[in-house]
């Protein structure tokens, strides 16, 4: 009987730096391997949807360069097989460079080339490494540098992810606005500076709520105007040296198409190559919505607070248990969860600004740091304003009875008054309510300023809501 030997566990590859082993079965190589030694900083894996953006992008150039007659017709189609299978999600796991990473991105870019190669290899009968069959620079890499290749799938990614946050912040805003509408006739004290206001609805609240966010709905719609404008073809530093003018006159059209996305080439591709402000700009559309986030789930937290000894005029959905030592309570743990999501969200928008503003020259060398914070506020924001959504807003409940209690027992009730009263005589009205133990609106009636009838007339929710009053809507309340 003949033994078969063992399948090899490696193979030996080569760069200018020397040789390692690199797994037999890895659809990554050498340059790879380095960039995981050099950087096992976060343990972070790229974005999803920046690794389908970045396959896209080379899946572009490999037509354009197959179709303009600079790759063979067989390894193009090869090149462009592999990128739309990683395009699909496939082979996503090959892709393990650390994302906080030197060299502005190249070892994300040589990553890709080598698992393109690999698996275009693969495709035209080869093996993982197989570079002289489809070698990642000389065919994956044609006519391209990082530095125009990676910005571009940056933009791609961040035009793709926008879409899920447009959907996400949509239904949220539709959500709030079914609770306006549902909340419409419950009267609720406000309050400012934590302390008894003018009474409203509550119904006025998640008005509010929902139109912070159709602001930030539109931002961010306005968002994808910033993003179109792509330096694909600009290789190095954006004079297009080391392309040919027909490749760099095509490419971005190819993309847009592949993409179906309204990409295009920047007119200024030195300046589209060096100069990130643009992302700058998006990152503060996505920090104001962090903090429209931030502000309503700080309200419905607070609003349901207690509820035996807080506010508790609305009662959130519960989700789980909220002690392991006190049964019973439950915390308003998706507010919560979106108040983190919102801070880490301004915390990347300092990053992306930073970052952008650090760049040097004709080269921006802070790009992985950009693209993930920038991709990683857009997942947060999503997946924020989802939970919002669904997990909080669309299950809260308002405490009628509760809201009713406090407009009572509020001292604020009275500034109803002051209209037809005046400061002074309301200000007395309040001191002798409190001296009595009595509501506003018992000592009203007490006194003889204004019926019950006239009192519930003048809070009513339909009031309330009215833009301003008029003096014929006082009658019956006159000063003794």
């Amino acid at each position: 009987m003949t033994k078969t030997s063992p399948a090899p566990r490696f193979r030996l590859e080569r760069d200018a730096l020397g040789e390692l082993p690199v797994p037999a079965h890895a659809y990554y190589g050498i340059h790879t391997l380095r960039a995981v030694r050099n950087f096992p900083f976060s343990g972070y894996r790229l974005h999803p949807a920046f690794i389908r953006a970045f396959a896209l992008v080379k899946r572009a150039c490999a037509q354009t360069n197959a179709l303009l007659g600079h790759l063979s017709e067989e390894r193009g189609q090869a090149i462009d097989a592999a990128c739309a299978e990683i395009a699909a999600g496939a082979l996503h796991d090959q892709i393990v460079v650390d994302p906080f990473q030197g060299g502005a991105g190249t070892s994300t870019n040589m990553n890709l080339n080598e698992v393109i190669a690999s698996r275009a290899a693969e495709l035209l009968g080869g093996e993982q490494g197989d570079w002289e069959r489809v070698h990642p620079i000389l065919h994956v890499n044609m006519h391209q540098s990082t530095n125009d290749v990676y910005p571009t799938a940056l933009r791609v990614a961040v035009l793709t992810v926008l879409s899920d946050l447009e959907i996400a912040v949509a239904a949220l805003q539709e959500s709030l606005q079914r609770k306006e509408t549902e909340f419409r006739d419950v009267v609720k004290p406000g309050r400012t500076e934590l302390m008894d206001a003018v009474p409203m609805t509550l119904g006025m609240s998640f008005g509010a709520f929902a139109d912070g966010v159709a602001r930030d709905r539109w931002r961010i719609f306005k968002c994808r105007e910033r993003l179109k404008r792509v330096n694909l073809g600009g290789t190095a530093i954006g004079t297009g040296l080391g392309a040919p003018r027909d490749y760099i006159l095509a490419v971005t059209g190819t993309l847009a198409s592949l993409a179906g996305l309204p990409v295009s080439r920047a007119e200024n591709l030195v300046d589209a190559t060096q100069n990130m402000d643009v992302f700058v700009e998006v990152s503060g559309m996505l920090k104001a919505c962090a903090a429209t986030l931030m502000k309503i789930a700080s309200d419905l937290r607070l609003l349901a607070s207690g509820p035996g000894a807080g506010l508790g005029e609305l009662i959130l959905p519960p989700l789980q248990a909220g002690s392991s030592i006190m049964a019973g309570k439950i915390n308003p743990v998706m507010p919560e969860a979106v108040i983190q999501a919102a801070l880490r969200v301004m915390a990347n928008d300092q990053t992306v600004t930073l970052a952008a503003a650090m760049g040097q020259l004709e080269l921006n060398h802070l790009m992985p740091l950009l693209a993930h914070a920038i991709l990683e506020s857009l997942t947060l924001l999503t997946c924020a304003c989802q939970g919002l959504a669904t997990g909080c807003v669309d299950g809260i409940l308002a405490d009628r009875e509760r809201c009713l209690l406090l407009v009572e027992q509020s001292g604020a009730l009275a500034t109803v008054l002051v209209p037809a009263l005046g400061y002074d005589r309301v200000e007395r009205l309040l001191a002798e309510a409190k001296a009595a133990g009595r509501s506003v609106r018992d000592q009203a009636a007490l006194d003889g300023l204004a019926s019950p009838e006239t009192l519930d007339r003048l809070l009513s929710p339909k009031r309330l809501c009215k833009l301003g009053f008029t003096p014929g809507e006082f009658e019956g309340v006159e000063p003794r």
